[in-house]
């Protein structure tokens, strides 16, 4: 999935022996996808993956299925990537939530991020029935769960608005982290502070 040095919302290219076309096909999707957009040409596509256009037929039943399948596979990763970043953290879900930030920032300020990939396929998928649009939505909608789940057990007096608030700045963060490179990762930081504090009985 992700490129573990630099961060989430990336796939390094399968150095497994021998994958079959559909394999290939994804590792070769989910690299350039992310790097040059979901716009990337179906021919750029085969050529990295070396594989013949019916394959991705076969396999995705065109380049739409396929775009949907990267999507789904990435955020599973990645999606599991948040859940290992909050157990390293510990058992406090303070602590678990702002690790999160911190990983994040640390990511955002990598040379060759290019962003979050869920935002960048959102936007240039610009026809509503496109099926990465539902992956993309049943991503948020989990990992803004996730940031739920560590509010409650934090004692949060609104947990699930709580977490909206966190995932905006996950978003804006990973959007700002793509275009600027001024960006002061205490800034972040503190905006989450603040949403985490705010709902806590005596803050």
């Amino acid at each position: 999935m992700i490129y573990r040095v630099k961060g989430w919302h990336n796939h390094a290219m399968s150095t497994s022996a021998k994958p079959g076309p559909r394999e290939r096909l994804l590792s070769a999707a989910q690299e350039l996808t992310y790097t040059q957009g979901v716009g990337v040409g179906v021919d750029a596509l085969l050529k990295a993956a070396g594989v013949a256009r019916r394959s991705l037929y076969e396999h995705f039943g065109g380049k739409d299925g396929l775009v949907a399948e990267v999507l789904r596979r990435s955020s599973a990763e990645d999606l599991d990537q948040y859940r290992s970043t909050m157990e390293k953290a510990g058992d406090d879900p303070r602590a678990r939530l702002l690790a999160v930030v911190d990983r994040l920032n640390l990511i955002a300020a990598a040379p060759d991020f290019h962003g979050c990939r869920y935002l960048a396929a959102d936007l240039a998928l610009t026809q509503p029935e496109h099926p990465g649009h539902e992956v993309t939505r049943a991503y948020r909608r989990t990992l803004q769960g996730l940031f739920a789940d560590e509010f409650v057990a934090l004692g949060h007096s609104r947990p699930e608005f709580a977490a909206q608030q966190l995932l905006l700045l996950v978003d804006g963060l990973l959007a700002a982290g793509a275009t600027r490179s001024d960006l002061a990762p205490a800034a972040s930081r503190e905006l989450a502070e603040h949403i985490i504090d705010a709902g806590l009985k005596g803050a």
